[in-house]
């Protein structure tokens, strides 16, 4: 793969790249309009979904950091981007052009004030795996092998810049209205400025391995803040292939991942309410042994005790057949606003209880088959609905707890990674007795 010699940090040059971008994106409408003479308009829009994801993609991998980890977030959005973007945005996981070898050489004397072979006894210098905000590279020292992960230059001091100008965008996305949007804009930007900060990591992967290590068929690896600075960081090497490229064996091998990965994400937000709140395919080994490896803690999201209680009340089925009660907990949560017109009231008590009836179901059993496909068409189903629906466009999609960006997209990322392990009868609480 063609590695990168300098990334754009200033906004101008960022800005400029989305403007070559978009004027791609222009060209391919012009091509989509002349498509559909000649072709249905599924076939058009086909083409146009597939062209765009390309030159989107191809623009973003060359920013790199948030600019590229908002396509890795957007890349979980299953049922509600087209299959083009899904497909095209998940590389952005592991697979996007490294730094060349001048420039990691670069990285390492600037926190190191040395090369990478005068503090590893080995250093491969290629990249083994790149994705949106650093890239890993093999080594060895004292007899152990290694992984070094780098931080892209010019990423920390980007992440302001990159979401003033995806802003806009995000705005008409998820119709979002009101003095007070900018706590979503505000939450974003400090989680990512937080996993720009390696030495925090370190901290994090830490005690999360600590309080963690117990839970059967998990892994992680060590980690080493004397080989560690604020944009670099050293850990174990650990065997495995992504959760992504793991080729599904047998349903109890299935069913023993799976149920390490549930307890794992369970264990965490009920005990430590505190979680890993990245869940993609790339922060997930399996190894040799059918043992599931961590290895990525930048993005840990803590809970408020103000936040946990109403959300995980919501997730009982007695609670959701409490009209009175249910409306209780909507307000709790920001969902429904104190400023409301009776029709915005009633239009989101209904939406978010069919959500929500649909989302809770696993909690409402004492075990789940996360293979059923009829249940994950289900999810899709009502996605594509509500993002279609255009009496939803016309009112405050300004809805709900700043805290629920960063928790929803963990369950979202937990469903779909438990789907594609096609684990069944797994045991819901099965963390309470661990």
């Amino acid at each position: 793969m063609k590695t990168i010699d300098s990334i754009p940090t200033s906004k101008m040059q960022r800005a400029s790249k989305l403007v070559t971008t978009g004027a791609k994106i222009g060209v391919n409408y012009l091509k989509y309009y002349g498509d559909k003479i000649t072709k249905t308009e599924v076939e058009a829009k086909a083409r146009l979904n597939e062209n765009n994801a390309e030159d989107i993609y191809d623009g973003l991998k060359k920013l790199k950091g948030s600019a590229l980890k908002v396509a890795q977030m957007l890349s979980m959005e299953k049922s509600i981007l087209p299959a083009a973007y899904v497909e095209k945005f998940s590389l952005s996981q592991f697979s996007v052009p490294p730094l060349s070898p001048a420039l990691v050489t670069k990285t390492f004397k600037k926190y190191f004030g040395k090369n990478p072979n005068e503090i590893y006894d080995k250093f491969n210098d290629v990249s083994v795996n790149a994705a949106s905000i650093g890239q890993v590279h093999k080594a060895e020292k004292d007899g152990k092998k290694l992984a070094v992960k780098i931080q892209y230059p010019g990423v920390a001091e980007s992440i302001a810049s990159d979401l003033s100008l995806v802003k806009p965008i995000a705005i008409k996305m998820f119709n979002i209205r009101g003095k007070d949007s900018d706590k979503y804009f505000k939450e974003v930007e400090n989680k990512l400025v937080e996993e720009t900060n390696y030495v925090l990591e370190v901290e994090q992967s830490k005690a999360i391995v600590d309080a963690c290590k117990h839970i059967p068929n998990l892994n992680f690896p060590n980690y080493y803040p004397e080989l560690s600075s604020d944009r670099i960081i050293t850990m174990d090497w650990m065997n495995g292939v992504h959760l992504s490229e793991f080729k599904f064996k047998n349903q109890k091998v299935a069913n023993k991942l799976g149920q390490a990965l549930w307890d794992f994400y369970m264990f965490q937000i009920h005990n430590l309410k505190k979680v890993h709140a990245d869940p993609h395919p790339g922060n997930f080994l399996i190894s040799p042994e059918n043992e599931l490896i961590v290895i990525d803690f930048g993005c840990m999201k803590t809970i408020p005790n103000d936040f946990y209680v109403p959300y995980f009340e919501l997730a009982k089925k007695e609670n959701l057949a409490n009209a009175a009660y249910f409306e209780q907990k909507l307000f709790e949560l920001e969902i429904l606003r104190k400023d409301d017109s009776e029709e915005e009231l009633i239009f989101f008590r209904a939406m978010f209880h069919e959500m929500l009836s649909l989302f809770t179901q696993p909690f409402h059993q004492e075990t789940f088959d996360f293979s059923d496909e009829v249940f994950f068409g289900k999810l899709s189903e009502l996605g594509a609905k509500y993002s279609k629906n255009t009496e939803l466009k016309n009112m405050n999609g300004n809805r709900g707890s700043k805290h629920f960006i960063y928790i929803n997209r963990t369950f979202f990322g937990l469903y779909n990674l438990m789907h594609d392990l096609k684990a069944k009868d797994v045991k819901i609480n099965n963390y309470k007795s661990l």
